[in-house]
């Protein structure tokens, strides 16, 4: 994998608290990227379901491991612009 590549790290948040849930931690996600300097600054949040909620930040791959080992992210995928 090429160091140049953007993966999105994805949290996923279920039940009927999940949409709140999403948008509360796409803030912190918002702040990490500010502390830790990180070169892209891609967030957001996206309601699957009415039970079913993610948010998301974009990295380079580069960055990954260390934001991976930090934040925990449930998944993650290739970042499609």
């Amino acid at each position: 994998m090429e160091k140049t590549q953007k993966l999105k790290l994805i949290w996923d948040f279920k039940g009927p608290a999940a949409s709140k849930t999403a948008q509360h931690h796409e803030i912190h996600l918002k702040e990490y990227i500010t502390i830790e300097k990180l070169s892209l600054n891609i967030t957001g949040f996206q309601d699957i379901n009415d039970m079913h909620s993610i948010a998301y930040m974009v990295v380079m791959n580069s960055e990954m491991k260390a934001v991976r080992d930090a934040l925990k992210p449930h998944r993650g995928q290739l970042y499609q612009e």
